[in-house]
């Protein structure tokens, strides 16, 4: 993978597109490459780049202080970063940059390191979803091969179902919830992050997992009566309408409230049923969960 767009770029720096041409402009240490339409695109190493120039724009340092910089003097500032955000950041930023480099062995070491510092609850929270969601539109826009998101999914599934397995909450609810992913929709790991959520709170949790038919979830509906349904919308194969398929949830399970939350949760939908609620962020997830 060594092909990003400036879009990519924003996305995953959170530097805007504008402010990104302008440095461009000014400074020395983007250089972009041309397809032979002209069109820009940006390497691995110009991803690697704004994702380390960010970090310390973002924590204080001027960005004509960092074009003077060479590649030593910029790690050394990195890791002086003291800041608890910072340092989260900055991980975040290695498991993108092991991702795109397909150095798995890393990517995986790196997560490993702060389990053992930090917990696999504070590694989950910190630093797993917080990477997911940066690059949750590669993989929604298809600007992440496949194979690749198949290998980093199975090593963060790993962690957090470690993580759920591990959870031993003092919390008790009476609510259950169950969590599902419509047909077409793989991405799994959003969903499981929930799940270790809700079980941290006490919440009992029928986790029936992805792809699966409104059928399956109407049964299981009519069976085990959950309080609410919950699904994490990231990129649905095929011919997905969201509008479509809130409208026959609303149909065939009337009487159960529908929690969104994820990329697709971020959509403009015209007609939403009064059962339903989206969740378009990480707070408003945190602060849904923390209202159960």
């Amino acid at each position: 993978m060594d092909a990003f767009t400036i879009k990519d770029l924003e996305n995953l720096s959170g530097i805007k597109a504008h402010t990104i041409r302008i440095w461009e402009q000014r400074y020395s240490f983007l250089k972009p490459k041309r397809t032979q339409t002209n069109i820009r695109y940006y390497t691995n190493k110009e991803l690697k780049n704004i994702l380390n120039i960010s970090l310390l724009h973002k924590f204080g340092y001027r960005i004509s202080h960092i074009d003077k910089m060479d590649e030593q003097e910029l790690m050394e500032k990195i890791i002086s970063l003291s800041q608890a955000q910072a340092q989260q950041e900055r991980i975040a930023n290695e498991l993108i940059q092991h991702m795109v480099d397909l150095e798995l062995d890393k990517f995986e070491c790196v997560l490993d390191n702060y389990i053992m510092t930090r917990g696999i609850d504070k590694t989950i929270t910190q630093i797993i979803f917080p990477f997911l969601d940066r690059i949750g539109v590669l993989w929604q826009t298809n600007h992440i091969n496949p194979t690749l998101e198949h290998l980093v999914s199975n090593i963060i599934r790993q962690k957090i179902i470690v993580g759920i397995e591990g959870v031993v909450s003092h919390l008790e609810s009476k609510k259950t919830i169950l969590l599902f992913l419509p047909e077409g929709e793989h991405h799994e790991l959003g969903l499981l992050y929930l799940y270790y959520l809700l079980k941290m709170r006490g919440i009992k949790v029928l986790y029936v997992g992805a792809n699966i038919s409104l059928s399956d979830v109407e049964y299981i509906c009519k069976m085990k009566k959950p309080d609410e349904l919950y699904t994490h919308l990231t990129c649905i194969t095929g011919s997905f309408s969201l509008e479509k398929f809130l409208a026959r949830v609303h149909q065939r399970i009337p009487n159960i409230p529908l929690t969104i939350s994820g990329q697709l949760a971020r959509s403009n939908v015209k007609k939403i049923p009064s059962s339903v609620n989206f969740k378009r962020s990480l707070a408003e997830v945190m602060e849904y969960i923390s209202r159960l």
